[in-house]
């Protein structure tokens, strides 16, 4: 069994089973790949695909578990290679980032630059989407860190270290009714507006809808969007109330916005920024984390290098205080 032989068999999965397309992929022929595959299922003495005259079908049972394995042996080889680089480029490289547009936009430009000053010659490649498509990055082995908040059940098969805290804030336009009350807004007055907010994950309960819920309320949600600058666009508008990311109100939208505090209406959110188990982090890459989770010591550090289960992440942190993130420090 040859490693070229497991890269073909990706490709060709990757790819849809199609084993023209794998080839393309992989810079080769077509020919070239059918018989690697042929040799490797005759030497494995088993079918990895149902055959549908010249093509292929869909994968058999075995061969769904020799794909789990051979994914693991390729993650391996290139740890491996990522080990040997180290010695010799140590602070030269890629680092690819899986996050939210929050994150991304009001987080990260800060932590990047700070980055890019210390490692110039590491290259960055930033992805942005939904917890889920996030996790579909994570699934296809395309980026080094994922950067999200909540949603763990998707990201079993990572590390996640936590980061930061944050709350919510409500953003209106300047004048309107709830900049004007004598007291603190409550989710009954939240309840009785159109609201415009974040696209709601399509896995588990929204932590903002269990809190109506908890009240007995039923949100009047009209808008979603996963991006919080077309949340406040169709605010001026007027489409509604909207319901950001704390760090999302930007001193930037003081014109035509207001914004009031949400702290205590809606549960605390908690960022992590997380890794795949057995993953071999370059320098770099522990520096990275440690801008985006600045209250980790270098003892935590050391420690999570070591770390090999969530639960080693988990007893690291028990007792630490996140910090809590904003947005503008000045009242808009």
């Amino acid at each position: 069994m040859k490693l070229q032989q497991l890269k073909y068999l990706l490709a060709i999965v990757d790819n849809g089973l199609n084993i023209t397309a794998a080839a393309e992929r992989m810079y080769t022929s077509q020919p070239g790949v059918s018989k690697q595959l042929k040799l490797l299922e005759e030497e494995l003495g088993m079918q990895l695909f149902t055959r549908k005259g010249k093509s292929l079908g869909d994968i058999t049972v075995g061969g769904l578990q020799v794909i789990d394995r051979a994914r693991i042996i390729m993650r391996e080889v290139d740890n491996i290679r990522s080990l040997a680089s180290d010695y010799y480029q140590e602070a030269e490289g890629s680092l690819s980032i899986a996050t939210t547009h929050t994150q991304a936009r009001y987080v990260l430009p800060q932590i990047v630059t700070e980055f890019r000053k210390r490692f110039p010659k590491v290259s960055l490649n930033l992805h942005q989407g939904t917890s889920e498509q996030i996790a579909d990055m994570v699934a296809a082995n395309d980026i080094d860190f994922a950067i999200a908040t909540g949603s763990n059940d998707l990201f079993e098969n990572l590390l996640l270290v936590p980061s930061y805290r944050w709350d919510r804030s409500i953003v209106v336009p300047k004048g309107h009714a709830l900049t004007k009350l004598d007291r603190k807004i409550t989710l009954q007055d939240l309840a009785e507006v159109p609201l415009v907010t974040y696209v709601f994950s399509f896995g588990g309960e929204s932590s903002l809808k269990r809190a109506f819920a908890d009240e007995g309320l039923k949100p009047d949600v009209v808008f979603t969007a996963r991006d919080a600058d077309v949340i406040k666009t169709y605010v001026r508008m007027g489409m509604g109330v909207g319901i950001v990311a704390s760090m999302a109100a930007d001193c930037a939208d003081k014109e035509g916005l207001q914004v009031i505090d949400a702290e205590g209406l809606f549960p605390r959110s908690t960022t992590w920024i997380g890794y795949r188990k057995n993953a071999v982090l370059r320098r770099y890459m522990f520096e990275f984390l440690q801008l985006v989770a600045p209250h980790v010591s270098s003892q935590q550090l050391d420690d999570i290098r070591r770390a090999t289960s969530q639960e080693d992440i988990d007893v690291l942190f028990d007792a630490s205080e996140l910090p809590l993130r904003g947005g503008c420090d000045e009242p808009l």
